[in-house]
């Protein structure tokens, strides 16, 4: 099992980082090898991804899911993973991200990668392109505030520290729109060319 840990730091208030972070859907937005990420219900999602060639299709689940702090999956088929994000209020407007990814590299190509470090070299960048992504627009694309406890949701009466909201209480982001499972975002700067699904 390989490990890594990368961390970067956001000049955006932590629940705008973790909002954005709830918006699995954008992962290709700022992930490198990611080509899709679709929201099957409030927990599990499924990837499409195309690494050094290798393209792959697995569901990972969202186990534990606390506003403002930790975002937790696991893989519930090939290729193993799992991980941690975590989410760190430095200042008002300055948040550190944490990612911790636990995976099983198939093949020689992938095992050889992994002895060489780049995997964690492709994570470092990925936070640095989120990093880019999140302070030019300096808002969210939409937020998803609920709890999630060994893989069930649950809102008990959980206050964010910024804002006070319960996160039973979806917040309310501009151009917010519905989608399946989760409130996700439009932004008319960056998706006005991409449609929204009305499901």
């Amino acid at each position: 099992m390989a490990t890594l840990h990368e961390s970067i730091e956001v000049e955006v208030p932590v629940t705008t980082a973790y909002n954005q972070w709830t918006q699995f859907e954008t992962f290709p937005k700022f992930m490198s090898g990611v080509e899709s990420v679709e929201q099957l219900d409030e927990t599990s999602l499924r990837f499409r991804t195309d690494i050094a060639g290798v393209k792959r299709e697995y569901n990972a689940k969202i186990s534990e899911q606390l506003p403002d702090r930790r975002i937790t999956w696991v893989s519930t088929d090939k290729p193993r993973n799992s991980g941690t994000v975590t989410f760190e209020p430095l200042e008002d407007q300055r948040t550190r991200v944490n990612v911790e990814v636990y995976w099983e590299p198939e093949g020689l190509a992938e095992k050889t990668g992994s002895a060489l470090g780049v995997d964690s070299r492709q994570v470092n960048a990925d936070l640095k392109r989120f990093k880019e992504f999140i302070e030019s627009r300096g808002i969210e694309t939409g937020a998803w505030r609920s709890t999630v406890e060994q893989g069930e949701v649950d809102d008990p009466p959980f206050e964010t520290a910024a804002s006070g909201i319960p996160s039973s209480t979806p917040a309310v982001i501009p151009s917010a729109v519905p989608s399946p499972g989760r409130p996700a975002g439009t932004d008319p700067i960056i998706d006005d060319d991409e449609p929204v699904d009305p499901r």
